[in-house]
């Protein structure tokens, strides 16, 4: 098992007791990760999505890491889930989109929205590896706020018809299915959610976004319906109630970023300390100038800083899953904004720091301090912008008559 992930594991159990089978499952996301290396390596190099890497994933049976047994998943908690999160954000964080919008976006509304035929037709499919999951929200002008969104639906006998357009949307061009959100073109204040198969009439893919900073091997894509027929049997809950689905979903997704970017953090003090160690100048290594050392102490810092709000949330999440404590909902919304408001900007200035250790060959794509500089600076954007973050443990903290949102 790779050092820097055995090591964090050993850290949790300071704090949580391991069975037998979670650190099989541990072993699985280990072994899946090492395989992912030189693929992701190799795909990111050309620009190109990795098309390579679900097929991997179902290899190593990973994709229904979350999803109760009963549907083909592995049941693992949410611990779990954020370990094998810190995992895949040490290989990068083009995976940890993919992994994060197909299971824990998409995946996991289903589980925990979804009727027994929905569960049935898309969820044991997706843990089976047998379809490609994606969460179709934000749009042109709809992005922090989601009720801004203007994508609608109608009903047509017995079926709803959809209009509109989602925009940066990870896994929208490779995906099977995905849960999109629309307004009700007769009562505009109600959203619902549905699922959707994208290779009906009415489904475009308009455009492969290439032209990112970086998470090239994660497919991002524009998307437009156009008179688009979803059946009532795929409205995903409840008709008018999509934006409880899309809530609950986004804090599974903020504690996804979270545990990727302490991955990240992890895998750039791994690094900057190898390079600090080996690499000559002025006659000695770099690591012993003291200008250097300061990189690597802070780099430290924010591993650390990154990585127990994220745990300390897995935990509360665990208690919330057992109890259903309604009361819990608001410190895991509270905890997992701070978690992924700490751990997106750690992991961007720990790649910067690391960067800047690497020196000029930092600056390239063959460095993979130089792929998670570029990779990391979208995590401080989405499942939630820094400024929203910030307003909302503000908010937590001062009461909800003081919400600026």
């Amino acid at each position: 098992m790779e050092k820097s992930f055995s090591e964090s594991i050993e850290t949790v159990k300071t704090i949580y007791d391991f069975s037998k089978e979670e650190l099989q499952i541990l072993e699985k996301i280990d072994a899946a990760s090492e395989e992912l290396v030189v693929s992701e390596f190799d795909h990111y190099l050309k620009r190109e999505v990795n098309e390579d890497a679900p097929k991997i994933a179902k290899k190593h049976g990973i994709l229904g890491l979350t999803v109760d047994k009963k549907y083909g998943g592995l049941g693992a908690n949410p611990m779990i889930s954020v370990l094998a999160g810190e995992r895949f954000g040490q290989v990068g964080l083009g995976f940890s989109t993919f992994f994060g919008a197909n299971l824990g976006l998409a995946q996991m509304a289903i589980q925990m929205w979804g009727s027994d035929d929905q569960k049935e037709r898309y969820l044991r499919r997706a843990t089976a590896g047998d379809i490609i999951m994606a969460f179709g929200l934000t749009e042109p002008e709809a992005g922090s706020d989601p009720m801004s969104l203007k994508t609608q639906y109608e009903k047509k006998g017995n079926n709803f018809v959809i209009n509109g357009s989602k925009y940066f949307i990870s896994n929208g061009s490779i995906a099977n299915a995905m849960i999109v959100f629309a307004r009700s073109k007769e009562t505009p204040t109600e959203i619902s959610a549905f699922l959707v198969d994208t290779n009906k009439n009415g489904f475009n893919v308009d455009m492969r976004l290439k032209e990112k900073i970086g998470l090239f091997t994660s497919d991002t894509a524009m998307l437009s319906f156009k008179d688009l027929e979803v059946p009532e049997e795929n409205v995903l809950g409840t008709l008018g109630g999509g934006m409880y689905v899309a809530y609950s979903s986004i804090l599974n997704g903020r504690l996804g970023v979270a545990s990727a970017c302490t991955g990240v953090v992890q895998d750039c003090l791994n690094q900057a300390s190898a390079r600090a160690r080996e690499r000559i100048q002025f006659g000695k290594e770099i690591g012993k100038h003291q200008l250097i050392q300061e990189h690597i102490a802070e780099i430290a810092q924010n591993f650390e800083k990154a990585r127990w709000p994220t745990y300390i949330t897995a935990l509360r999440a665990i208690e919330y899953n057992k109890t259903q404590n309604s009361d819990l909902v608001r410190e895991l919304s509270h905890r997992s904004a701070m978690a992924k408001k700490i751990a997106s900007r750690a992991a961007w200035e720990s790649a910067d720091r690391a960067v800047q250790v690497f020196g000029g060959f930092g600056y390239s794509l063959l460095s993979p301090v130089g792929r998670h500089y570029c990779d990391s600076r979208v995590t401080r954007i989405y499942e939630g912008t820094d400024e929203i973050m910030e307003l909302k443990i503000a908010q937590h903290i001062l009461g909800k008559e003081f919400r600026a949102f």
